[in-house]
C-alpha cells in the first residue's frame, strides 16, 4: 500500500480538487482508495460529502467519526489512536473524514518533536499518530493506495503528515508564488527528513510503536490552473512554466546540475473552470458529469477531456511510485 501526499505550502493551487479527482479516478480503474483529509479546513470532506452528512458527523460535542475523534485520546493525554470510522463513498473509495478541531493537535505535535529525542514514548505516540491512523484504516478496507490532503503550510500537522508518506506529489500554478514556494519546500522536506531519521534511530527498543520510515519521496509536479490559447500556454504563464523544472530540480530534488530531460513533470491540467459549480452541485468529479447533470454540448467534450487527462496523470502516479519498489530509502534506518 503506497501513501501518498499532495501538498504545496503556497495555497490556491488546486490541491485539493486534485486528490480528490486522482482518488475517483483510481476508483474507476478498480484501484481500493482511501482519501485522508488532514487539512484543519476539512474542503476535502466537504467536496466528498457536503454540509448534511458534515452535519452529522460533527455533532456538538465529540466527532468519533472524523480524523480529530482518532486523535481524542491522545489530546487529552487519557490514550492512544482509535479508528472507528471510515466513510465509504462507494465501494471501494473510502475517506478518512476532517475536521476543524484537528488544529488543536498543533501545539501538541510540535511540543513532541523535541521530545522524541529524550525518548519519551507520549512523544513518539503523537507524532505517529497520523501514520497509525493510515495504516489501520487502510486494512480496514483493504486500500490499495492512500492520498493525503493537507493545508498549505509548514507546521507541525503537515510535518507530522509528511513522515507518514511514502511519496509527495506538488501542485503547482504557474506564477512566482509557486517558484517561491518550492524554493522553500525543498529545504523543509530535507530537514524534516533528517530529523525524523535521526529519531528514529534514537528510539529506545522498549517503545515498541510503530513508526514509519519517513522516505518523503518527491514524486513530481503538476501545473494547475493555466490559460491556454490553441492549446499552449498564454505568454504570460509560459515564463513561469519554463523555470519550474529548475527550481524543482535544484530545490525540491537538491540537484546542482539541471538533467537535459524533465521527467519530474506529471501533468500539465487546464481549469475547467465552466464545468466546476456543475459538478459541485452534482457532487460528482468533473469527469463523470451526464448529460443530465448539464454537461452537454461544448461541456460534454469538456468533460471526455478531463476524464483523459486524470486518467494519464492517475496512471503515471502509480506507475512512477511502483518504480521506486526496488530502490533504496533516501536515508537509512538501520
Amino acid at each position: 500500500m503506497k501513501i501518498i501526499a499532495f501538498f504545496n505550502n503556497k495555497g490556491g493551487v488546486g490541491k485539493t480538487s486534485l486528490v480528490y479527482h486522482v482518488a475517483w479516478m483510481l476508483s474507476e480503474t478498480g484501484k481500493r482508495v482511501l482519501a485522508v483529509d488532514l487539512d484543519p479546513q476539512a474542503n476535502l470532506s466537504g467536496m466528498f460529502l457536503g454540509e448534511d452528512r458534515l452535519e452529522k458527523l460533527w455533532p456538538d460535542d465529540e466527532h468519533p467519526q472524523t480524523i480529530l475523534g482518532c486523535i481524542t485520546p491522545i489530546l487529552k493525554g487519557l490514550g492512544d489512536i482509535k479508528v472507528e470510522h471510515v466513510e465509504m463513498i462507494q465501494n471501494n473509495l473510502g475517506l478518512l473524514v476532517g475536521d476543524l478541531g484537528l488544529s488543536r493537535f498543533e501545539d501538541k505535535l510540535s511540543d513532541a518533536w523535541p521530545r522524541c529525542v529524550d525518548n519519551d514514548e507520549a512523544a513518539y505516540r503523537a507524532i505517529t499518530a497520523f501514520y497509525r491512523i493510515i495504516e489501520t484504516a487502510a486494512e480496514k478496507m483493504d486500500a490499495d493506495h492512500t492520498l493525503i490532503d493537507v493545508g498549505p503550510n509548514l507546521g507541525a500537522i503537515n510535518r507530522a503528515a509528511m513522515i507518514a508518506t511514502d511519496f509527495i506529489v506538488m501542485p503547482l500554478v504557474p506564477d512566482l508564488f509557486s517558484l517561491q514556494g518550492l524554493k522553500n519546500l525543498g529545504p523543509t522536506l530535507r530537514d524534516w527528513r533528517k530529523g525524523w531519521g535521526d529519531r528514529v534511530q534514537r528510539k529506545s527498543d522498549t517503545i515498541e510503536i510503530d513508526c514509519p520510515k519517513g522516505n518523503m519521496t518527491p514524486l513530481g509536479y503538476i501545473i494547475m490552473q493555466h490559460a491556454i490559447r490553441d492549446n499552449r500556454p498564454v505568454k504570460a504563464y509560459s515564463r513561469w512554466i519554463d523555470q519550474i523544472p529548475i527550481v524543482y530540480q535544484q530545490s525540491v530534488l537538491g540537484h546542482p546540475e539541471i538533467a537535459p530531460e524533465y521527467p519530474e513533470k506529471l501533468a500539465l491540467i487546464k481549469h475547467y473552470r465552466s464545468l466546476i459549480p456543475m459538478a459541485q452541485a452534482a457532487r460528482k468529479p468533473i469527469f463523470l458529469l451526464k448529460s443530465a447533470d448539464g454537461a452537454i454540448g461544448a461541456h460534454s467534450k469538456s468533460v471526455n477531456d478531463c476524464y483523459m487527462d486524470f486518467k494519464k496523470l492517475s496512471k503515471k502516479i502509480i506507475d512512477k511510485s511502483e518504480s521506486y519498489d526496488s530502490q533504496e530509502p533516501l536515508f537509512d534506518l538501520q
